[in-house]
């Protein structure tokens, strides 16, 4: 199966940024580490996420950071801004924790964080969730994803069974969003760039041309809604691929923010899979 572990209630853990590094033009690691990390672990998933909470300016939140107590004391108004963020990867040895951000200049939340990080810097996070992680029957595995799902991507590659064959397509905006991904030998990697075209169109494309290898494949596939939608349709109706052998999901929508997407994505799921499935 492509991996459903029982999920379990999260946790709030307090980040110090430890260091900050420019991978590309518009990705950042940001690395933390800290006291604040000693009860944060993970179960050997490679979509582990978690819910950064960034405060609103000028707002005081109480000593220890209490989530529950801010959301019953404080306006909504005042509540933290929750973002979603993949791990893209937990050193329990070290302590730290790297988390990869998208950054366009001043827009959105978190993106603009991370381009002024600074170590010792100090934020709140829930957390991991997540589901999925490569099993190891499949006969190949197939992922593919825009600047989002890439940490997924890169740390699934990194937990492939030896031996394993995939095929990965990555959609980014330009060959300088391109980053080194360690893979098996039998991975072969396709950047995609997306220049002035939909986000998405060039990912649809790649997938629907491709001549699919013998065998019973697992596939991982997020990214933006929109093309989400039209590979599932691909990979679940058209060529057949088993439920439990696909882990794909809108992780946003254009046009969206997190609050505005998720306060619609379960219903927006329900109205594929009726549509798809039906």
């Amino acid at each position: 199966m492509a991996g459903r572990p029982e999920r379990r209630p999260q946790q709030t853990h307090r980040g110090r940024v430890e260091r900050v590094e420019r991978l590309t033009p518009h990705m950042i690691r940001v690395v933390l580490g800290g006291e604040g990390l000693a009860a944060f672990g993970t179960r050997g998933l490679t979509d582990h996420y978690i819910k950064i909470q960034f405060p609103r300016p000028g707002v005081a939140y109480p000593v220890p950071f209490d989530l529950d107590r801010i959301r019953a004391e404080l306006p909504r108004e005042h509540w933290p801004v929750t973002r979603t963020y993949t791990v893209r990867r937990w050193d329990a040895d070290t302590g730290e924790l790297a988390v990869d951000f998208v950054h366009h200049g001043d827009e959105g939340v978190a993106g603009p964080w991370a381009a002024q990080a600074q170590p010792g810097d100090e934020i709140h996070f829930g957390g991991p969730g997540g589901a999925y992680a490569p099993s190891a029957d499949a006969d190949w595995y197939l992922f593919a994803g825009d600047e989002s799902a890439l940490p997924a991507i890169a740390a699934s590659l990194e937990q492939l069974p030896e031996g394993a064959r995939a095929k990965v397509f990555v959609e980014v905006g330009g060959p300088e969003e391109e980053q080194k991904l360690p893979a098996p030998a039998d991975a072969e990697i396709t950047w995609l760039h997306r220049g002035a075209e939909r986000i998405g169109a060039a990912l649809v494309r790649a997938v629907s041309g491709l001549d699919f290898p013998a065998g019973a494949p697992e596939a991982f596939v997020h990214g933006e809604a929109g093309f989400v939608k039209e590979l599932r349709r691909l990979l679940r109706v058209e060529r057949g691929i088993p439920l439990d052998r696909l882990s794909i999901s809108g992780y946003w929508r254009t046009g969206q923010d997190e609050d505005g997407w998720q306060s619609t994505k379960r219903e927006w799921n329900r109205s594929v899979e009726e549509e798809q499935e039906g």
